[in-house]
């Protein structure tokens, strides 16, 4: 069974999100994704700067079995990125929670990140 923590917001498609002190919310594929994947070997991600609504294609991520679009759950603007990704995109297979997180967004309306699952919801539907 993957890992789930009950802190993070989920959307089916395999992103979670943590809201941090600053109103901006970090985003990251799940466990359950990189397991699917398999080793990772490269991630494209977006620019600082760039605006992202619901469902756009903001990255991409490179295993040994697929490429994969990374969908922003959330609308916004992207303030940061893990730019130590470009370098060594495998910390996201040992730890996508944390080290493997992929990008930060301003979110334009901070109560949507309250609609998104929870972790039981998302677990529901693995």
């Amino acid at each position: 069974m993957s890992n789930v923590p009950s802190e993070l917001k989920y959307v089916a498609s395999h992103e979670w999100l943590r809201m941090e002190d600053d109103g901006t919310i970090t985003i990251g594929i799940t466990d359950h994704a990189q397991e699917a994947l398999g080793d990772i070997v490269y991630v494209e991600l977006p620019d600082v700067g760039d605006t992202v609504a619901v469902d756009d294609e903001v990255a991409v991520v490179e295993s040994v079995k697929a490429a994969s679009d990374v969908y922003a759950p959330i609308t916004g603007e992207v303030v940061a990125i893990n730019e130590a990704l470009e370098d060594d995109p495998e910390v996201i297979n040992t730890d996508p929670y944390g080290e493997g997180w992929m990008y930060r967004i301003k979110p334009d309306n901070a109560d949507d990140f309250d609609s998104l699952l929870s972790a039981e919801e998302y677990q529901a539907d693995l």
